[in-house]
């Protein structure tokens, strides 16, 4: 089973085109370098489901708070 987080674009750190770029994303706080190239339409602000460092798909805010809350729920993230 894999596990993808969501968090929050905050800034793209690398963009050699439009396809090839990365980002800065906020998990509840924590900052890590992700990439980008699942999710070309991705844009500062939008909500990002990450898998071992790669952004997969883009979700709506609700969608990205209630997994969150599940994982903290879970004791998986600090509350």
């Amino acid at each position: 089973m894999c596990l993808a987080i969501p968090g929050k674009l905050i800034s793209i750190t690398i963009q050699l085109d439009d396809t090839f770029r990365q980002g800065k994303v906020s998990f509840g706080g924590i900052i890590k370098e992700v990439n980008l190239f699942m999710v070309p339409d991705a844009t500062i602000g939008d909500y990002v489901l990450v898998h071992v460092g790669v952004a997969i798909s883009r979700i709506d805010e609700e969608e990205a708070e209630r997994t969150f809350n599940y994982l903290k729920q879970m004791g998986e993230v600090p509350q």
